[in-house]
Formats: structure tokens, C-alpha cells, sequence
């Protein structure tokens, strides 16, 4: 066992997150969670990390076990390039090379009594060194590079010059270097492109560790994980499930179906007591015998005492039966969440919307795309791809007015009411969440209350907290909700899925799909890709080219 965690609890104030929260993790557990936004899940991470503390229970690592964590939100490095990153990461490699070179030495020195002993410390060393690829340190250094699509970076570079996705590739890389042996990893995929996306399910495949690791890409969980982690809402209680994310649907809605069965079956039960209940209760109102043949008083005093006392002996056997199932019931299902993703808008009447002529756009030296061109009609479907860094999300800029072009012209129709989702929630912190949802709208706080509860993002007692009190998952459902109040009539999506727990996820998808209007999306998301019907555009070296939907993921899989 490499972890143990023992009745964890958590607790925000009245709030509670997390309640008697037990598991083991062993050597090559592949383990997803899963759960609502606002549920625990980065707050489980957080608490085997010492980064904050449980309000009951605990956890212990084995000895000598090493944990890796990636946040969600990318942290500053300590390190100035690339490359001291890098270092820093192999350090404890090289710690454990000079240990088994020190103890080579030893072993040729020392005398025999001792020797057993160097020999026992040099085989755990020399294990550990292996195991965490020691050996091939700098072909493992290039591979991860590599594969995370960071080696046409110069090692030499600052990290503070890298973009906001440069600069989580290279924290996952430093984390994977490290090797440790267990892999605590939150929403590791969401800046990731295609190809290195489907590496990283290779690498952890085979990784010497353990990985658990909060996602809500449902490719990632089917190819990488072997366990589900479920956070129960309502509980506030772990699951576990064996299998990917596809196993655990089917087990959820096997069990849902079971439950449902049974719960309908005691009601019925429940009812056919009460009924029996009442029956009996009016037997024994109305039990009267006339008078036997012989006029015998004894004799009809026994028959009523006996019918009354057979009578009350079945009340009271049905009654005992009620109270036992009424005392621990059968739980109702829990409601399944409906999310009312819906944009109430009409299509837009132009047939051109947005017009791209000869756009050319660099920032210092380096140009980001030049000559592009491009038409948006009223009912254009369009899925925008490339590696990071090319530039994809400077050109919804552009479509918004927020950048200027250096070269050629954006046209936008005046009737155009752009709605933008961007990349990573950028909402005030210290506003609470009912302001925030109505911003600059005018109306009674109670019917905005109201709107935003029917959309079954967000609940009553959510209304008054505070945007910087949210998880980041929960800050993405209150950017869909205002994007769905600001009645957009145009979709400019750049990573729409990212953040956005499961349970929400499919019905904000469908809700794309039947938009009216045009939209373009910027994603990584296989699933997402998948499913998108429309146009494929992909940017990349300065170039927009425009792609047959026949297959995207040819398409990505041609970045490697």
C-alpha cells in the first residue's frame, strides 16, 4: 500500500465538502474522481498534499513513498529557464546516482562484517533508481518534452516569457520527471493538445507508480484509468468502481435502476400496510357475536374475547412491520440534475456575420498567422484547432474588437451580439454569485434568483457566496450562465468543456448543438471533436487551412 486515508472530513464553515472519506491506494492503481463541480475533488488532492487540513480523520503515505501534485490553476516556478526546472525535477535521480556511487565505493573498501548491510541499502537505492527511470535520465528527459510538445522550446528560455498552457505543459513535465510514486494530478488534460493528450495516456499506462488524478475528459478516463472515485453530492461520501469511465456509467445506471426498483417496491409495501392497518382497525370496531343458540353469556364472552384478542395480535404484527420499515426506509434517488443549458435567441438574419480579409497578426517579432481569411455565415459551424501557441485564441480577439489586426480588416455585422467563453474563468473574486450572474441587467434580485436556479447550475443557498469561494468548475457553470443571459445570437467558445464536471457537461453540449446561430469553438476535447458537427479549421504555423470533418483525429494525431 502506498497511501491509506481514514475517515476524512472537511468542512467550510457550515458548509460540509467531504464526510468520513476512506480508501488505499497501491503500486499501479490507475484511479479517476469524479463528482459534481464544487464537490471536494480538488479539495481531496489539497488535503493529501498538507496544503490544507481535515477537520477529522487522516492519511499516511509508506515510508519512504514519494507524492507529485499538479493544481488545476498553474503555480509560479521557482526556476528561471526552463532547464532549472528541469534540474530541479531530476535532482532527487541524481541524489540517488551519487548514493549508489557512494556506497560502490563502501562496498569495495569495507570489511566483511559490514558488508551485508551496504549490500541490503545499495539493492533499495539501486531499485528505486531504476524503477523511476535513472538509467536513461536524459532520453527520459527528452521523451517528456516530447511528448508534452515542449521540444521546440530552447531550455534556456524563462519561464515567465511562456504562455499560460507553455507554462502548464512544463509543470506537468517537471511532475513527471520527479517520478514519483504516486501522481496526484488535477485536470492534467486541459492544456494539452490532441497528440499530447493520447501521450500522456500512454506514459501513465505503464507508469511505476500510482496515478489519481480529477478529469473530466471522458477519453482520458476510458484509456488511462482502471478505477472510478465517486464524490457523492449528497453524502458527501466516496464510491469506488472498477473499470473506465464507461464502466462506471453502466454501474451507476445498473445501480440507479436497482434502487429505484427497490424504493418503489417497500412504497407499495408501505401502502399495502397502512391499508391493512385500517382494515383491521375497523374489524375490531365492528367484532360483536349475538347471542349463542343457548343463551350461554359465558360462552359468547369467550368467542369475543378470543376474536378480539386474535384480531389485535395481527394489528399489531402489521403495525411492528411498518414501524420497522419507516424507522431506516429505502432513500428516494436522489433527483437526477436537470441543466437547462438553453439559449433563448433567434438566429441571426445576415448570411455574413464575421469577415476575416488578409488578416496578418505578430506580437514583437514573432508573427502569430498572417493572410488569413475567413466568412462566417448565420448557421456556420466551426471547430477551430491547432497546437498551443498558435494563436488561436488572439484570433477570437480580433472577431470581439479586442485586438486590432496589423494587417488586413475584421467586419462585423452590427447585429451581431458576440458571446464569448474564454479559456480560463476570469470573474471578480469578491463579488458574490447573484451579482455577478445579473452584472449590468435590469430587474428584481429574486427573479434573477429564480433564472439562474432554473438553469440547474446553481442552488439557493449558492447565491450569496462569494465568486473567489468557488471552484474553478463551479466558476465555468456561473460563466455559461451569465453567456446564457447575455443572449448571444454568435458563439465564440475557446475550450468550452474545460473545468465543467460530467454531470453538466453533456447537457451544455447538447445546447451547443442547438444554438441557432453561428459558432466557433476552440477545443481539445476528443469527446467534444467527436461530436461537433461543422467545418474543421486548423492554424498552425501562421496558416488557417481548412480541413474535410472526415476525421479530426487524423488530423491531431498528424501534430506527433
Amino acid at each position: 500500500m502506498l497511501l491509506t486515508v481514514r475517515n476524512i472530513a472537511k468542512s467550510y464553515g457550515a458548509i460540509r465538502v467531504l464526510s468520513d472519506i476512506s480508501f488505499v491506494i497501491n503500486a499501479h492503481d490507475r484511479i479517476g474522481i469524479v463528482g459534481p463541480n464544487g464537490v471536494g475533488k480538488s479539495t481531496l488532492l489539497r488535503l493529501l498534499t498538507g496544503q490544507e487540513e481535515a477537520d477529522g480523520g487522516s492519511f499516511a503515505y509508506a515510508p519512504a513513498v514519494a507524492y507529485g501534485y499538479l493544481p488545476q490553476s498553474t503555480p509560479e516556478f521557482a526556476g528561471s529557464s526552463i532547464d532549472d526546472l528541469i534540474q530541479e525535477a531530476v535532482g532527487n535521480l541524481r541524489q540517488l546516482e551519487e548514493r549508489m556511487r557512494q556506497l560502490e565505493h563502501l562496498m569495495s573498501t569495507t570489511a566483511e562484517e559490514e558488508l551485508a548491510g551496504l549490500l541490503d541499502e545499495y539493492s533499495s537505492v539501486s531499485t528505486q533508481f531504476q524503477e523511476r527511470g535513472g538509467y536513461e535520465i536524459n532520453h527520459q528527459i527528452e521523451r517528456v518534452l516530447a511528448g508534452l510538445h515542449l521540444d521546440y522550446l530552447p531550455r534556456t528560455r524563462s519561464v515567465q516569457t511562456l504562455s499560460g498552457g507553455e507554462k502548464a505543459r512544463v509543470g506537468l513535465a517537471a511532475l513527471l520527471l520527479r517520478s514519483p510514486d504516486v501522481l496526484l494530478l488535477d485536470e492534467p488534460t486541459n492544456h494539452l493538445d490532441f497528440a499530447s493528450m493520447e501521450w500522456l495516456e500512454s506514459y501513465l499506462a505503464s507508469y511505476h507508480g500510482a496515478v489519481l488524478v480529477v478529469s473530466h475528459d471522458r477519453q482520458f478516463l476510458n484509456r488511462a484509468i482502471n478505477q472510478i472515485f465517486e464524490i457523492d453530492e449528497h453524502r458527501h461520501q466516496l464510491r469506488s468502481y472498477s473499470g473506465n469511465y464507461d464502466a462506471y456509467v453502466q454501474a451507476k445506471a445498473n445501480e440507479r435502476a436497482k434502487l429505484q426498483e427497490e424504493y418503489e417496491q417497500q412504497q407499495e409495501e408501505i401502502q399495502e400496510l397502512r391499508r391493512r392497518i385500517r382494515e383491521l382497525r375497523q374489524q375490531a370496531s365492528r367484532t360483536h357475536f349475538g347471542p349463542p343458540r343457548d343463551n350461554d353469556k359465558t360462552a359468547r364472552f369467550g368467542h369475543e374475547q378470543k376474536a378480539q384478542k386474535s384480531s389485535s395480535s395481527k394489528l399489531n404484527a402489521v403495525e411492528m412491520r411498518l414501524e420497522r420499515i419507516e424507522a431506516d426506509p429505502i432513500p428516494r434517488p436522489p433527483e437526477l440534475l436537470q441543466v437547462n443549458s438553453h439559449f433563448n435567441v433567434e438566429g441571426i438574419a445576415s448570411q455574413e456575420v464575421i469577415r476575416l480579409a488578409h488578416v496578418s497578426k505578430g506580437f514583437g517579432n514573432r508573427t502569430l498567422f498572417h493572410d488569413v481569411n475567413m466568412t462566417l455565415g448565420a448557421k456556420t459551424r466551426l471547430l477551430l484547432t491547432g497546437p498551443n501557441g498558435a494563436g488561436k485564441t488572439t484570433l477570437f480577439k480580433l472577431m470581439q474588437k479586442l485586438e486590432a489586426p496589423d494587417e488586413g480588416e475584421v467586419h462585423v455585422v452590427p447585429s451581431a451580439r458576440v458571446g464569448y467563453l474564454p479559456q480560463e474563468p476570469s470573474l471578480d473574486p469578491t463579488k458574490n454569485v447573484i451579482d455577478t450572474y445579473r452584472y449590468d441587467q435590469i430587474g428584481f434580485e429574486g427573479e434573477f434568483i429564480g433564472r439562474l436556479i432554473g438553469y440547474g447550475l446553481f442552488r439557493l443557498e449558492d447565491m450569496h457566496k462569494r465568486v473567489g469561494q468557488l471552484s474553478l468548475g463551479q466558476q465555468r457553470k456561473l460563466e455559461i450562465a451569465r453567456l446564457m443571459a447575455w443572449g448571444p445570437n454568435v458563439l465564440l467558445l475557446d475550450e468550452p468543456t474545460n473545468y465543467i464536471s460530467l454531470d453538466v457537461l453533456e447537457s451544455f453540449e447538447a445546447s451547443i448543438r442547438a444554438f441557432p446561430g453561428p459558432v466557433i469553438a476552440i477545443s481539445h476535447d476528443r469527446w467534444f471533436i467527436q461530436h461537433f458537427a461543422g467545418e474543421i479549421w486548423e492554424l498552425r504555423d501562421g496558416v488557417l487551412t481548412q480541413h474535410e470533418p472526415e476525421s479530426a483525429a487524423l488530423l491531431h494525431a498528424s501534430w506527433e
